[in-house]
C-alpha cells in the first residue's frame, strides 16, 4: 500500500528518530469517507436496473406513501395502520435479508429496532385513536384523564 494510501487512512505520519515515516493509529482530524451500514449494498447484482437494485427501499417507500394517500382520502385508520405495517415490514427485511440497499441506514440493530419501535407506536396510536378506539389501554385513558384535569 502507497504511503498516501497509509497516510489517509491511520492518521498523520511522523518522522521517526532514523528519518523514516511512521504512522500513528490516531484517527485523521477530517475524515474524507464514511464506511457503509453493514448490509447496505446493492439488494440486487450491479447490471440490474436501479429499481431492482433496491427493491426493499422501494416496497416500504410505496406502502408509505399508499398509506398517506389513504389518509389524504379520509381513510384515516387503514392509512395509518399501512404506514405502521411498511415501517415493521421494513425491519422484518433488514433482519432477514443480507443486503437491503438503501433501507440499512446505521447498524443492522439500530436500522432494526428504530423501525420496529415506530411502526409498532404508529399501529398502537391508530387502535387507540378516537372515535370508536379498536383498542382501550385502561391505564393510559386514566393518565390522560390525569393530566387533563390537574
Amino acid at each position: 500500500m502507497p504511503a498516501e494510501d497509509t497516510h489517509h487512512r491511520t492518521g498523520p505520519a511522523s518522522p521517526d528518530a532514523d528519518g523514516t515515516k511512521r504512522t500513528t493509529r490516531r484517527f485523521p482530524r477530517f475524515t474524507k469517507d464514511t464506511a457503509r451500514p453493514e448490509g447496505g449494498g446493492r439488494a440486487a447484482p450491479g447490471d440490474a436496473p436501479a429499481p431492482a437494485r433496491q427493491w426493499p427501499m422501494l416496497v416500504v417507500l410505496g406502502a408509505v406513501a399508499l398509506g398517506l394517500l389513504l389518509t389524504a382520502l379520509d381513510v384515516f385508520r387503514w392509512g395509518t395502520l399501512l404506514i405502521g405495517a411498511a415501517l415493521l415490514a421494513g425491519a422484518v427485511m433488514r433482519w432477514t435479508l443480507p443486503r437491503v440497499g438503501m433501507l440499512a441506514v446505521r447498524s443492522r440493530f439500530t436500522d432494526i429496532a428504530t423501525y420496529g419501535i415506530l411502526g409498532l407506536a404508529i399501529i398502537l396510536l391508530t387502535m387507540m385513536a378516537q372515535p370508536k378506539p379498536w383498542l382501550e389501554i385502561p391505564f393510559l385513558k386514566d393518565t390522560l384523564h390525569f393530566t387533563l384535569t390537574k
